[in-house]
C-alpha cells in the first residue's frame, strides 16, 4: 500500500485510496481522514469497506453498466422502417423527427439519434435524369472522342448559352463581413434588366471566347458563329452544342454549309453534363454573377467580359475523367435495366 502512495505510475485515483486506507489503519476515523484527503464521508467508508472485503481488488476501478438503453430493436427497426418505406400523414411531402416520433411512439430524441445512426436524412433530396435519346452512346462516344482524341489540326469548341442573366441592383448598400459574422445584404433589390453570354470553352487549351447579346435566338446564335469564325481563321472546329431548336434553324444549316470547316456535335437529350463549357459557367455564377451588384446591363456585361479577359490569362483545360470505359459501364447498366 505504501508503494501505491510513493510511485508515479499509478493512477491517482488508486494512489489516493490506497493513502486512505492507510490513515484508517493508523487509527483515524473516517470524518478525520475525508477532511485530510478532501472527500466525503460516505466516499471514505466505501473503500474502507471494499478493502476490508475484497483487499487490495478493491481499490480498482470496476466497470459500469451504465444506463441501460430505451427503445429496443423492434423500436429500431420499426423508425427505419416507417421513415423507409410509408408516407408521412397528413400529405406531407417528407418525414420529420417529429412526425416519426408521433407515428412510431419513440422519443424524438430517440429517433434523431437513430436518423444519424443509420445515416437516413428525410429532409434532403436529390434529382436525377436520364437521356432517353436512342442515339445517346453514339453521341457521346462522338464527344467523348473530341475530348480525350481531338482531330489533328482542329480545334474543338464547347459551345453554349447561358440565358436570362439578370443584372440586379440591392436597394442599400452592402455591409461588410467583420469576426464572427458573414457579409450582409439587403434583401430589396432592383432589376435593370437582363442579358444573354453565348460562350465558346476551347476544351484544350481552356482559353474562353465570349459574347453577350440581348436576346438568344438563332439571329444571336449567327453572329456568335461568325466571331468564333473570325477568332480561329483557317482552322477546322469542332463544336459540341446542346439540341436548341436555335442551333438547328434553316439559317445555321445554310451558314454551315458556307463554311464547311465548321463541324457541329450535338450532346445527347438530357445530357448537357457532356457540354465542359457549363462547367466553366458554374464558375462564373458563383465568382461574378451570384453575388453580384450591377446597376445596369452595361454593368453586368463589362463585369462578365473583364472576368472572362482576366480568366484567359490564366486558363487551363479542365482535366475530364468521364472515359469510354465509364461510358460503356453506365450503358451496360441501363440496358439491363
Amino acid at each position: 500500500m505504501e508503494r501505491l502512495t510513493r510511485t508515479r505510475t499509478v493512477a491517482a485515483r488508486l494512489a489516493q485510496r490506497a493513502r486512505l486506507v492507510l490513515l484508517a489503519a493508523e487509527g483515524l476515523s473516517d470524518r478525520s481522514i475525508a477532511q485530510q484527503g478532501g472527500l466525503s464521508i460516505a466516499t471514505v467508508y466505501r473503500w474502507r469497506s471494499r478493502f476490508a472485503t475484497e483487499r487490495l481488488a478493491g481499490l480498482e476501478e470496476r466497470l459500469r453498466r451504465g444506463r441501460p438503453p430505451r427503445y429496443t430493436e423492434a423500436d429500431r427497426a420499426r423508425v427505419i422502417s416507417t421513415v423507409c418505406t410509408q408516407s408521412p400523414p397528413h400529405g406531407a411531402t417528407h418525414w420529420t423527427v417529429r412526425s416519426l416520433a408521433e407515428s412510431t411512439g419513440v422519443t424524438r430524441a430517440t429517433v434523431h439519434r437513430l436518423l444519424r445512426a443509420e445515416r437516413l436524412a428525410p429532409h434532403r433530396v436529390k434529382t436525377w435524369l436520364t437521356s432517353t435519346d436512342p442515339e445517346f452512346e453514339s453521341k457521346a462516344l462522338d464527344i467523348l472522342g473530341l475530348y480525350l482524341d481531338p482531330p489533328e489540326n482542329a480545334l474543338a469548341l464547347s459551345v453554349d448559352e447561358k440565358t436570362a442573366i439578370q443584372a440586379l441592383d440591392r436597394a442599400r448598400p452592402m455591409l461588410p463581413l467583420r469576426p464572427g459574422q458573414p457579409e450582409r445584404r439587403s434583401f430589396e433589390y432592383q432589376r435593370h434588366g437582363t442579358t444573354s453570354l453565348y460562350a465558346a470553352l476551347a476544351v484544350h487549351q481552356g482559353e474562353v471566347v465570349g459574347h453577350c447579346a440581348p436576346r438568344h435566338r438563332h439571329q444571336e446564335f449567327l453572329d456568335f458563329l461568325r466571331l468564333l469564325a473570325r477568332t480561329y481563321p483557317g482552322r477546322e472546329l469542332h463544336l459540341v452544342v446542346d439540341n436548341l431548336s436555335a442551333h438547328k434553324t434553316e439559317a445555321v444549316r445554310r451558314w454551315l454549309r458556307r463554311h464547311p470547316r465548321v463541324h457541329f456535335h450535338f450532346t445527347p437529350t438530357h445530357a448537357s453534363w457532356l457540354n465542359q463549357v457549363e462547367i466553366w459557367f458554374s464558375i462564373l455564377s458563383r465568382k461574378i454573377i451570384r453575388r453580384g451588384v450591377f446597376p445596369s446591363v452595361n454593368a453586368l456585361v463589362h463585369a462578365i467580359m473583364t472576368f472572362i479577359e482576366r480568366y484567359n490569362q490564366n486558363s487551363r483545360p479542365f482535366a475530364w475523367t468521364f472515359t469510354h470505359e465509364r461510358l460503356n459501364h453506365i450503358v451496360t447498366i441501363e440496358t439491363k435495366h
